[in-house]
């Protein structure tokens, strides 16, 4: 018989705009953040007791390098003892973190684990490759916030190297996406996201940060600084971002954001021992893949996978936190599983296009929010699932306790 793996506690930081609020904090110095504020919540808490740390995060190749998981606990004073491991399936890398570290739980190879995730696409750097041959004169920069970089030419001639938001523009047009649904989906995100700030949903996952500042005292941050105030009209303006008669635009995507969230997960025995509150099971985790060139299809088989494998249907779940990468895919995906556009279960609080999507930390901060929704509901079953670059999908299932 396996163990249970238990959601204890999870904090995470607000999620900055690009070039925003935390974007002068470095990456590892970010993700030290959520860890910290689990140990000052858990002073009686014996942290050598922690089998691992695992961390999601996508892009590694700057700041974040060097597997920031450990970097991320040293620098938050976990015990030197406390390992730790960097996972990256792209956007679900946060979500991945939470499945892996919940899978030893239940192997019974551990009792006490962190799980989460960090990225600061404001840090993201520029890399030069390095010379193909002697007294090379030729250089190409490539910006890693986001995307493909190094492109094998197999790949592209296989499978295409699309863009994230050409992607978008594929299943947009693939799958009959209307611009103004797609605006519809991203208002909806905003106000939902705004009037949950506003009657103070986010404060019980949201840390503040203090931010140094040049002169005076440190800034501190408290709540997303992604959502904004916006309009169907104001939508409507705004001009395509893969080409100008496209519908996909910067107002029904996602941002590109700074953040980092954590997890606390133990068995029942480990959680006993350490004093901590089981809040929500484990119940699985499924991944799929989808063609690249079509990516944001990827929740669906995974939606699919993960519901066989708890034989549940949809209409047993009560929380749906689907991270709205696009507008377009996000309303495909739900369209596929035969869940309404307006479900009132999909993403009660906002969703990416509003919060912002930290590639690396987006996956543990639907688990979190999705935990404390189901407490705040009294409902049992929480789904949650993303899209993944180069065609991936991920879905996680959990059930408050």
């Amino acid at each position: 018989m396996t163990n249970q793996a238990y959601i204890c506690d999870g904090v995470r930081t607000p999620f900055g705009r690009y070039g925003g609020c935390l974007a002068s904090l470095r990456t590892d110095d970010l993700g030290a953040i959520p860890l910290k504020a689990l140990m000052a919540r858990h002073p009686g808490l014996d942290w050598e007791a922690v089998s691992d740390v695992v961390y999601g995060c996508a892009n590694q190749a700057g700041e974040d390098n060097r597997n920031v998981a450990r970097m991320s606990a040293l620098l938050a004073g976990l015990p030197v003892t406390v390992p730790g491991s960097t996972v990256n399936r792209l956007c679900g890398s946060g979500l991945d973190a939470l499945g892996t570290a919940a899978r030893a739980i239940k192997a019974g190879e551990t009792g006490l684990m962190i799980a989460g995730g960090v990225e600061s696409m404001s840090r993201a750097p520029f890399v030069l490759g390095k010379a193909e041959s002697a007294y090379s004169r030729l250089t190409k920069i490539e910006d890693t916030t986001i995307g493909w970089r190094f492109v094998n030419e197999l790949m592209k001639a296989a499978y295409g190297v699309d863009t994230m938001p050409q992607t978008a523009e594929n299943v947009a047009v693939e799958f009959h996406i209307s611009r103004q649904d797609q605006d519809r989906m991203a208002l909806a995100s905003q106000r939902k996201a705004l009037a949950a700030q506003k009657r103070g949903f986010f404060d019980a996952e949201i840390i503040p940060v203090d931010v140094p500042q040049k002169k005076g005292d440190p800034l501190r941050v408290f709540k997303d600084e992604h959502p904004r105030d916006t309009s169907m009209e104001a939508l409507a303006k705004l001009k395509g971002v893969v080409h100008e008669a496209g519908s996909v635009t910067a107002g029904n995507a996602s941002g590109v954001n700074d953040g980092a969230a954590a997890l606390l997960l133990a068995d029942a025995a480990h959680a006993a021992r350490h004093g901590l509150v089981p809040r929500a099971r484990v119940v699985a985790m499924a991944t799929a893949g989808v063609p690249p060139r079509i990516m944001g299809m990827g929740p669906a088989p995974a939606v699919r996978k993960v519901l066989d494998l708890a034989g549940l249907k949809l209409d047993k779940i009560d929380v749906i936190e689907l991270n709205e990468a696009f507008a377009a895919q996000g309303l495909a995906v739900l369209r596929d599983l035969g869940i309404d556009d307006d479900d009132s279960r999909v993403n009660p609080n906002g969703g990416a296009i509003a919060l912002g999507h930290p590639l690396g930390a987006s996956g543990a901060r639907l688990a979190l929010t999705a935990v404390n929704q189901l407490h705040s509901i009294g409902g049992r079953y929480a789904l949650c699932t993303m899209c993944v670059g180069v065609g991936q999908g991920i879905a996680v299932l959990l059930e408050r306790v």
